[in-house]
């Protein structure tokens, strides 16, 4: 993630910080040559630095131990798919990539498969085939930058119409707003964080809230770990807040 100005310390290291003219670092974990050779060239172009993986297995130990600032999995690959690698990875606090972003890739999607993705933590998933276009949408989206962008066509897709898309947000916004009041009392409260939180996921899964949503889940599974200090709690704050920003404009 780039560190911006103002960033504590603390904040920088929890978001992976680097220096703004390093490029982004992608994992793009592809079991088809054709389709791996495609994105990693055409993110190269980008300006980003690639590592491919093959399968599931490879990306996961090298997620592991690595620091990528985004991950590209295929949904479906030897080994391991997108959703178990991610979910694997989110779990455990001893990962470096554990908290960063992650794209879903697949080439087949139905509509009840979006929301389980988005569920697990991806911030969005990418058809196959892609365009430069398309990549260089994903590499330029504001969550590497840290900056929540509400989807409007997730949320359209969920909700059905404007009308109520427009009333579940300002029902998120009364609940972000009652969260943020009280999220120093609930961090001393593990268990009830954990129950808020779970809460929440939903409701940002119909608005569209993905990156608010992809930093609660991080967060609920590392306060189930009992970790002492939550490594995801200062992304969470920060999505928190400028999610709240998107639905004041």
């Amino acid at each position: 993630m780039r560190p911006r100005p103002g960033l504590s310390v603390s904040d920088a290291h929890v978001a992976a910080a680097r220096r703004y003219d390093e490029p982004l670092s992608v994992l793009v974990a592809d079991d088809d040559p054709g389709s791996c050779r495609f994105l990693c060239d055409a993110l190269g172009a980008l300006g980003a630095q690639t590592e491919a993986c093959s399968n599931g297995v490879t990306a996961l130990k090298r997620a592991r131990v690595e620091r990528f600032d985004l991950l590209l999995l295929d949904c479906r690959m030897p080994g391991a798919g997108a959703q178990e690698i991610l979910t694997q990875l989110r779990r455990d606090p001893r990962a470096l990539s554990a908290d960063s972003v992650a794209i879903a890739t697949t080439a087949d999607l139905s509509p009840l498969d979006r929301q389980p993705l988005l569920d697990a933590g991806f911030s969005d998933i990418l058809m196959k085939p892609c365009t430069l276009a398309d990549l260089q949408r994903l590499l330029t989206q504001p969550e590497l930058d840290g900056v929540v962008v509400l989807d409007d066509g997730a949320a359209l897709v969920t909700t059905g119409d404007t009308t109520t898309m427009r009333a579940l947000r300002l029902l998120l916004r009364e609940e972000l707003a009652l969260l943020q009041h009280e999220l120093d009392a609930l961090n001393n409260d593990r268990v009830g964080f954990s129950e808020r939180l779970h809460r929440l996921r939903s409701s940002c899964g119909f608005c569209g809230a993905a990156t608010l949503s992809a930093q609660t889940v991080l967060l609920q599974r590392q306060l189930e770990q009992a970790q002492a200090e939550p490594v995801s709690l200062v992304r969470f704050r920060h999505a928190l807040r400028a999610t709240i920003r998107a639905l004041d404009q």
